[in-house]
């Protein structure tokens, strides 16, 4: 089945310093790191401690209120250091790899002979269920539920966006299978989002619902898809993968390892030879920067993500579980003189084009991090709803989550969202206000409520 969407609302913004199709592996890296922040609502029990000998595949902690649930080594190495933060909690887990390659492996059945039940089990002995996210909140997959359905997103309609078809291109066998073995977990409920103008390979994968779509950013945000395709109703679960990780269960499924492959995009302005590299989840992000070049004459930002919705990270840092993109950009710290006028700078992408910076951005603009303004009051000026494409109202339900109230959350849709669909209203509303922190405390409100 082959469906078509276009999304009409949102916004392409065109920043400089897009990844060019460039592969480098990275075989070995400094460190590696476990971070339990980046599993929403997961509260890590440690199983190893500093100093304990790991090997790929060895559980490192587990999910206190269902121990099914483990995170494990990425590499073969040492605990190094388990880092916490106010009231002991874990931060990070650093690992510091061996010149050896040891893995753990499992004995692995039959793909015809699998079962829904014994594909979870694996995936949880594993440690791949964190692969698989459910919505609503974007936590972790509870394994005790049958999902309404399994949704992927091969698109990136964020800036400096990656191309998953040249990160899988290599992959493509690898896909299918991942697919293959996601249909057996759920048939005929596995729907592949593609892009309408640039399909690759993804157009010609079976097993699958695949949708096009068509149109400017957030259309590549699960969110937007789901609700256009298959709404979330109360009580109602839906399951998130991406692209790159249905490869590592497949690799999984043929070898009996655990694979931990990511695929890495460092970008943007700040960047003068902006490329992909191979390496693997949770690797220090100052051992790939080594191979870049990248203008240190100016102050820079290194983003975990994309410039809408990534986390601030250091030079020594490491890349987050879900990520395959890092955004470098100038950092906005410097005063600009008479900067409130609307013609006087054109450097900035305008979405209201009060400026005439929007005829002279088409090759991309070089933007840095200045917010342009500080926090200022809350009105109704319909701008949230020119970029939101969603049938929610964007405004109402910000400030449902700024009141603490409930009820109206939830009629407003705090269910279908997830702090990264306000990435754009962060980005273009004139009040300033930090949208997505504000639907995180509301979601994190709202798993309270119902626990």
């Amino acid at each position: 089945m082959t469906k078509d969407i276009r999304i009409s609302k949102g916004a392409k913004v065109n920043i400089k310093g897009s990844a060019e199709k460039i592969l480098t592996d990275i075989s070995s890296t400094d460190s590696c790191a476990i971070k339990p922040g980046n599993f929403f609502n997961f509260n890590p029990k440690m199983l190893v401690k500093e100093g304990a000998e790991v090997s790929i595949g060895t559980p490192i902690c587990f999910e206190k209120n269902d121990s099914r649930v483990i995170l494990v080594s990425p590499v073969f190495g040492t605990v190094k250091k388990i880092i916490r933060g106010d009231r002991r909690k874990i931060l990070e887990i650093l690992i510091e790899p061996n010149s050896s390659n040891k893995k753990i492996s499992h004995k692995v059945e039959k793909i015809d002979s699998l079962s829904p039940e014994k594909i979870k089990n694996f995936l949880l002995k594993t440690g791949s269920w964190p692969f698989i996210r459910q919505r609503p909140f974007n936590v972790l997959a509870d394994p005790d539920i049958i999902p309404k359905s399994i949704h992927i997103s091969t698109i990136s309609s964020v800036p400096l966006g990656v191309d998953y078809d040249f990160i899988l291109k290599n992959n493509k066998e690898d896909f299918q299978l991942g697919i293959n073995i996601l249909n057996i977990l759920l048939p005929g409920k596995v729907n592949l989002f593609v892009d309408k103008d640039f399909q690759g390979f993804f157009s010609k994968i079976e097993n699958a619902n695949i949708f096009r779509v068509s149109g400017p950013h957030p259309s590549g945000n699960v969110s937007v898809q789901i609700q256009k395709t298959n709404p979330i109703n109360f009580g109602e679960k839906v399951w998130v993968i991406r692209p790159e990780d249905i490869v590592n269960i497949a690799i999984l499924f043929s070898t009996g390892i655990y694979s931990c492959k990511r695929t890495l995009a460092i970008s943007g302005s700040s960047v003068l030879n902006p490329q992909y590299f191979k390496t693997t989840i949770g690797s220090d992000l100052s051992s790939i920067l080594k191979k870049l070049n990248i203008d240190l004459t100016i102050q820079n930002r290194y983003i975990n993500g994309d410039v809408f919705s990534g986390i601030e990270v250091q030079q020594d840092g490491h890349i987050d579980f879900y990520n395959n993109l890092v955004s470098i950009i100038p950092e906005g710290n410097k005063h600009r003189f008479f900067g409130w006028l609307p013609f006087f700078y054109n450097k900035i992408p305008s979405l209201s084009r009060t400026s005439l910076s929007w005829l002279f951005g088409r090759k991309g603009y070089k933007v840095d991090t200045n917010l342009n303004g500080e926090e200022r009051a809350l009105v109704v000026t319909g701008e949230m709803e020119k970029v939101f494409p969603m049938d929610i109202y964007p405004m109402q339900l910000i400030k449902a989550c700024m009141a603490g109230d409930v009820e109206k959350m939830e009629g407003l849709g705090i269910y279908e969202v997830i702090p990264e669909d306000f990435g754009l209203i962060d980005y273009s509303n004139t009040s300033k206000i930090e949208a997505q922190e504000i639907i995180k405390e509301g979601i994190e409100l709202m798993i309270k409520e119902i626990a």
